[in-house]
Formats: structure tokens, sequence, C-alpha cells
């Protein structure tokens, strides 16, 4: 069987040869084609490189050249068989091959020798032909990929440049309408000044009566009552996401684009604190909407989230009674707690929304009295409008509206609950990165290092974060309760011998805490720092532990979760062995990392003995980026055993660092930051851009340590001895690390001005900040 090959010439189209004896040339050899043509039924491809040259040599020169290169060629037999890709498979030769393929995409040579032998029906296929046609096939594949990411890639642009035409849309009616109220405030300004009636009495009886909060009527809480408050929350937040109802600005530092995580922006001057988000996610609405709703999967200062009633509406959507628990973030604070109801609906255009609001003034139906060492604050209508993208995946907007009430957190800490940035940053785009992470894995499952999948890996973290906020917090409920004091305030030590503490780990686990341990301490405490980056902080805690840790108190921790007797620890001596931090994961922005630490030739103890070798800690960090606005920072770690079992029960410990400068706000331009501003003497405009208040010249956060012990209950007064000179000890390395780092440290002081204010007022912050140091 002979392969066929077309002829080609590579030479200038003939309308364009100028001369008539050149043309002959053309008739030359297209003669010579036609005679090739005819020896054993191949057409070869013939390429006369120079015009020219035979034009000058003559007709019959360049006829017998050509006769013979075609006659030498066929004599041969290699012209065709080189030129593989013309090479025609049968149906049963390509499965072969294919079959051949899926095992091996680059056989070797001895394996396609080793084929043709196996395969009879490639017998009459030569090796090389082989070696092509796998090659071609990876191309087709390669190409397949790359058309295929390219396609995705073109719905994710579309999607997005739908949402930025959407979002351009809202943005010209919000500039109509300031530009309307603009006018209209102008005009009242004229009407006022040309006024001449005095209003004087007027104003002494009334100029207390414009600033009071007007107080609504009770809302009915039946079921009617319930759908006319979800149909107005609807309609409220649908106006938020979508509309004008709140004056959105770009939240600092995230520029939208096809890589971002979405449009992020915060609000300017509503009431309480909000946050609004547009993004693309890879997943269907309802798979969306299943885990928005489930709200402590993703959002880690959420406690709890109970369903207590559910109704069903005659529209198709359901009205969720909702009592949700929010972690407060340092030991300073109390924790929040909401009423909420929660609306689920489908709209006329197919958009999936899931709405919510708080019920705190309500009658005729249920209702959650307050709950003790909680705060009852308020969610303003907010939710998620999911909108079906075409081609796979889903459109969303996300709008958090909350009233947090600072007012009942000392004045240091009101910045935490006055940010919309910090919201945007620990709700809001939490939302977003957990859509996108749970997309990735669904698009591209694999198994990461360790053997660990995604998900594995996400509820390890969700573990570790959960038993910090815990320790932070010591709920009664979860059976905390104090010790007290040894006279300084300055630590505070908590004791849980619930079994319930044992992070929900199996109670017959063979190296688990009950086998040894039947208590758990917790030593925390708060402080505030000043000119130090949390990120910087943070990253040096993280690389430098030998400046903070003690390898007695880690080997202890260690202890507890191996089978064996547990020791106090002695006091450090010696050095630290070596620190190698082991990847685990990171989520998709590398804002969130899992590591293992191992501690080499750590001292631990093994029968009452001092015995050298490695201990692991299994260890959560973010908030690393020093770009990022208002994130907040994280070390927590918890020790492990070598077997490292997804069920293993973990004793979490760490730091946190949230930064309390809310000057990229908009909304909230005249607070106080710090205790010293508290007592300042005078107004506050006689600050100018380089005061120690200012932005750009410092940085204040408030940091929150809690370190957790397993120990036995009768060794209770020696643990707690021990926990408290190691938390202090802490603070205090941790304070001589905030020093070194400030950049004032570093610089000239002669550009620093004292802060104002009276001599009691300074003698009274001294008192208050010393409150807070350690003392040695």
């Amino acid at each position: 069987m002979h392969t066929r090959f077309k002829g080609e010439w590579n030479l200038p189209k003939l309308s364009k040869v100028p001369k008539p004896s050149v043309r002959k040339l053309y008739a030359a050899a297209a003669a010579a084609t036609a005679t090739a043509t005819a020896n054993d039924g191949l057409k070869w491809k013939i390429v006369v490189p120079n015009i020219v040259q035979y034009r000058i040599e003559g007709l019959e020169s360049l006829q017998k050249k050509v006769m013979m290169a075609v006659t030498s060629a066929c004599k041969d037999g290699k012209m065709g068989m080189d030129n593989g890709k013309y090479v025609r498979y049968t149906l049963e030769q390509v499965e072969a091959l294919e079959r051949l393929y899926h095992e091996c995409p680059k056989p070797s040579s001895l394996r396609r020798q080793q084929l043709i032998r196996e395969c009879p029906i490639l017998s009459n296929i030569e090796s090389k032909q082989i070696k092509v046609w796998f090659q071609n096939r990876r191309c087709r594949e390669k190409q397949r990929k790359e058309a295929s990411r390219l396609q995705a890639v073109n719905r994710k642009l579309t999607a997005m440049n739908k949402l930025l035409m959407e979002e351009s849309d809202r943005l010209q009616k919000q500039v109509s309408q300031l530009v309307y109220e603009n006018s209209y405030f102008r005009q009242q300004t004229q009407n006022a000044t040309l006024a001449t009636t005095d209003t004087s009495c007027e104003s002494v009886v009334t100029c207390g009566l414009h600033h009071l909060t007007p107080q609504h009527p009770p809302r009915d809480a039946s079921p009617a009552g319930l759908l006319s408050i979800a149909e107005e929350t609807l309609t409220e937040f649908l106006s938020k996401a979508t509309g004008t109802a709140v004056e959105w600005v770009q939240m600092p530092g995230m520029k939208p684009g096809p890589d971002s995580i979405g449009i992020i922006a915060i609000s300017h001057g509503c009431t309480g604190v909000a946050a609004r988000a547009c993004g693309l996610v890879g997943l269907e609405p309802t798979r969306v909407a299943e885990i928005l709703k489930d709200r402590p999967s993703w959002f880690r200062g959420c406690r709890a989230v109970d369903v207590l009633n559910l109704l069903s509406t005659g529209n198709g959507g359901t009205i969720e009674l909702l009592y949700m628990q929010l972690y407060a973030p340092t030991t300073l604070a109390s924790a929040r707690d909401f009423w909420l109801l929660r609306y689920t609906s489908v709209l006329e255009d197919g958009c999936l929304v899931v709405c919510e609001r708080s019920l705190n003034n309500t009658q005729n139906g249920p209702s959650m009295p307050p709950v003790q060492h909680f705060m009852r604050a308020e969610i303003l209508p907010s939710g998620y409008l999911i909108r079906p993208c075409e081609g796979g995946g889903s459109i969303i907007h996300i709008v958090d509206h909350m009233n947090l009430e600072p007012w009942s957190v000392p004045e240091v800490l009101r910045p935490l609950y006055e940010s919309s940035t910090l919201l945007a940053q620990r709700t809001t785009m939490a939302a977003l990165r957990q859509l996108r992470q749970i997309s990735q894995e669904v698009s591209q499952p694999n198994v990461t290092s360790w053997g660990r999948r995604p998900a594995a890996l996400r509820a390890l973290s969700q573990r570790l974060s959960k038993g910090f906020n815990e320790a932070v917090n010591g709920f009664t409920d979860e059976g905390w309760s104090v010790i007290e004091s040894d006279g300084i305030d300055d630590v505070t030590l908590l004791v849980n011998s619930s079994p319930d503490k044992m992070m929900g780990a199996n109670l017959s686990y063979a190296n688990g805490f009950p086998s040894l341990s039947n208590a758990v301490l917790c030593a925390k405490a708060s402080m505030l720092l000043q000119n130090v980056s949390p990120a910087i902080l943070l990253r040096f805690l993280r690389e430098h532990r030998s400046e903070w840790a003690d390898s007695g108190i880690d080997a202890y921790s260690v202890a507890a979760i191996k089978a064996g007797t547990c020791s106090l620890p002695v006091s450090q001596g010696g050095s630290f062995g070596g620190q190698v931090i082991l990847p685990l994961a990171h989520t998709i922005e590398h804002e969130e990392f899992m590591e293992v630490i191992k501690l080499e030739n750590i001292g631990h103890y093994q029968e009452d003995m001092l015995m050298p070798g490695d201990i692991f800690l299994l260890q959560l960090c973010s908030g690393l980026d020093e770009n990022a606005v208002g994130t907040c920072a994280e070390l927590i770690f918890a020790p492990i055993d070598a077997s490292f079992s997804d069920d293993a029960p973990l004793l979490p410990s760490g730091f946190r660092i949230i930064p309390l400068d809310s000057g990229v706000d908009a909304s909230s331009t005249n607070r106080t930051l710090d205790l010293a501003s508290t007592l300042e003497v005078g107004p506050t405009g006689n600050r100018t851009s380089g005061d120690y208040t200012g932005h750009c010249g410092s940085t204040k956060s408030v940091m929150t340590i809690a370190f957790q012990f397993a120990f036995e209950i009768h060794l209770q007064e020696n643990v707690a001895s021990m926990a408290r000179q190691y938390v202090r000890s802490i603070i205090a390395s941790v304070q001589r690390v905030a020093l070194a780092l400030s950049p004032s440290h570093f610089g000239s002081h002669a550009g620093l001005r004292p802060p104002l204010g009276t001599p009691e007022a300074h003698t009274l912050a001294r008192w208050i900040c010393q409150s807070y140091r350690c003392v040695t």
C-alpha cells in the first residue's frame, strides 16, 4: 500500500512572472510533476528555490534536473517515509495508540518497539512514525487544554466586564444623586442666607431635639408580620447591593481586575459599619448559597448559628429565625450576639437572594432574651445576591452592614467596632475567599503534601482558629472558670476540667488528653502596641521563635499529647535547637497558610528523664502582607505527635494582632485611638499632620496572647504559677521586639512632639499604660 502525497510548488504565481521565457520554465516544471506522479502513484513535493538561475540555464536543463531529482527520490523510497505527518492510520491503529498514550504520553524508543511487536496491526508502521504520532498527540492535548483555559478566561472576563458595567451604571446613578443633593443644599443655603426672621428663641427650645433617636414602635413578629419584614429587608438589601442606598467607596489597596478577589467597597457616612463585595465564582448559585449560610465554616469569628424556627412563604421562599454568636477578638471586650431573620427567595430574573436583618424590637412572636457575657448587636439589612453566569459559575454581590455597639467597649478599642475596613477583611472578603477556595478544589481535585486533602486541611485550620478563640473568650458554658490572680491583673488564668474541652476528640484516643490529663489551663493577656507593623512583628515571631519561646514549655506541651508521664518543666537552660518550617498548605492568595514546625534537638521528658529529640507543632499563620489594609495578623500553633491524624486532639495557643488605626476609613476621621489622647486637653483641630496621632507617622494595634496547657488537676497550683510567669516573659519579649522593630528606634527623635495635656493627664496615662506591662 502506497501513501499518496499532494504536490506543492514553492514558486511565485505565474501571473507575476514578467517574461514569456520564464513562464515556459513553469510549464517544464509542471511536466516534471506529472511524470513523477505516474511513477508508483506517488505525488512529490518539489521546490525550485531560484527561478532566475534555472532561467539562465535554459528549459532543457531545468526539466532534466527536475526529472533526475524525482527519479532518485522514487528509487530511494525515503521522501514519503520521512514526512510522517502524512501517514493515514486505521481506526484500530488509532485505538491502540490512544491506549498507550493514556498509559504513557511520552514512550521511549524501547517502549515503541515493544508496542510494534505486541500489536500486529502496527507492524507495518515504523518506530519513527509512531514517535511523530505521539508528538502530534501531545501537541493536540496541549492545544485542547489551552483552548479550554482560554474559554474559561474569556467567560470570566465577560462576566467581570458585565459586573464592571453594572458597577459603572451604579456609580453614575450615585453621581447624579450627589449632584442633585449638592444643588438642593446649595439652594437651601442661599435661602437661609436671605432669611431675616429671628429664630433665636426657637433654637434655644429645639436645639436638643434634633439629635434624639426616633423610637419606632415594635414590629409584629407573627407569620404575616415576619413576611412583611422579610420583603422590606429584601428591598433594602437590593438597594444597597445594586443601588445607591449607601455611599460606597473603593477599599484602599483593592484594585479590581481579572485576577483580583473582586470589587471591594466600604461605606462612607452611614450608620454602623458596612462593606460590599462583587465577584465571580465557579460554583452554581445553590451551592454558593449553601456555603454562605454555613457561616461558622468560613467566618472564623463566628461561634455558632442556631436555626430556631423555619417558615415557608407562598412565593417558594423560606424565612428562618436565627440566633448567632460572635467571638470577641480580644480579652478587653465582650462577645456579640444577634437575633436574626433570614429570608431566602428567588427573584423573577432567576437570581437567588439570601438576606437577613436583626429582630431587636418585635412583639407577638418569638424573641431571644439577653444572654450572659454577650452584648446584643444589630445586623442591618444585609445578605447575598447570587446570579447564574453564562457558561457556569455565579456572579455574587455581598453586603455586610452591622451596628456592633462600640459604646460598650473601652474607647481605645472602639476602632475595632467602628471600622468598615476591618469588617470587610474579617467577614466580606472571607466569604469570597472561601467560595474561590472551594471552587478551585472542585475544579482541580488533588491531594496536597502530607497526604491531606484540602477539605481535611481546612477542617484543621478551623479547629486551630476555633480553639484559640475559645481560649481568648473563656465562656462559662464551655466549662471555663477564672483562677484568682496573684495581685497583678496583667495575666488572666482560667481552668477547664470539662470533657468537652478535648476539642471533640475521641475519648478513647490512645495518645489523647484523657490518657494523661484531666484539665486545661489557659493564660491570656492583651497589650497595646505602637509604631510597629502587625505583619512585621508577626513575621518576626514566626521566624525567630527562640527569641520568645521556652524550649522547656514546648517540651511539656508536646508531652501532654503523648502516652507517658508529664513533669513540670525546669527553667530554660542551654540553647535552642534548630527550627525547620515545613509548608503544608496555603490559600489561593497566600493570605493564610498552614505549616508544620519542627524543633530539632529539644529536650523532652520521657520516663522522668530529659531526652533530646525533635518535637512538632501544627501552625496557622495569616496577615503577613504589609500592604493589606486592616488585616488581622494571627500566629496560632498546637503541639502534635508524629502520627498527625485528622482527629488528634489540638490545644491551640498563639498571638493575634489587630490594627487600631482607622484613618483609612473615610467615615471616621475624628476618633480617639490611644490612651494618651483620651486624656488630651484642648481642641483636636490643633493637631498637625506630624503629630503622634497621624496615620502615616505611627501605627497602633492591640495584641492578644493566649496559651493553653493540659495538666493533671492536682498540679493546678504549680501549672498556674508556671503559666503566669511564662506569659509575662512572652509579654516582655514582645515589648522588646516591638521596640527594636519600631521605626522610631532607628530614626531621629528630634522631630517627635510630646503629647499635649496637663501633667495630671500625663501621670494618669503613664499609670494606665503600666497596667498593661509586665512587672519584672
